[in-house]
């Protein structure tokens, strides 16, 4: 297994907005990177999409801790074992942290070759990520 952590973001919303602002994908559409995910659809708890250069994939919310944790596990691929950690953290009123723990499993070459793209890719969703919620009033 190859495990990559994203860089901590932090946004001004409380833990209680960001984890159900998380906990339900369709709240993703607007964070969707149209330059490298296509067809994307979602319903509360699963989405599907198709990655350039890649191919179609599917996750689903598998675990959901109340205002700190949501994790996804990827769907109709057994061959392709990936789990993504989203995690959520108050440190003080107003001051809410977020963390992309994403694990795969796949063989030491091709994780060599991967794990960059998929730190790049992990660090640009907390970016967008907390970005979005600090626009957003009354979450």
């Amino acid at each position: 297994m190859s495990r990559v952590v994203s860089k901590t973001g932090a946004t001004g919303q409380d833990p209680e907005k960001v984890y159900t602002f998380l906990a339900d994908l369709r709240h993703l559409d607007p964070l969707v990177p149209e330059e490298t995910i296509e067809n994307w659809q979602s319903c509360e708890n699963q989405c599907h999409f198709q990655l350039k250069g890649f191919g179609s994939l599917g996750m689903e919310i598998v675990e959901k801790t109340p205002h700190k944790l949501v994790k996804l596990k990827n769907l109709q691929n057994p061959t392709l074992d990936f789990t993504l950690w989203i995690q959520i953290k108050q440190v003080s009123p107003g001051d809410t942290r977020i963390r992309i723990t994403a694990e795969a499993g796949m063989n030491p070459a091709l994780a060599s070759m991967v794990t960059p793209y998929l730190q790049k890719g992990i660090n640009a969703m907390v970016d967008k990520l907390t970005a979005y919620l600090d626009q957003q009033e009354g979450l």
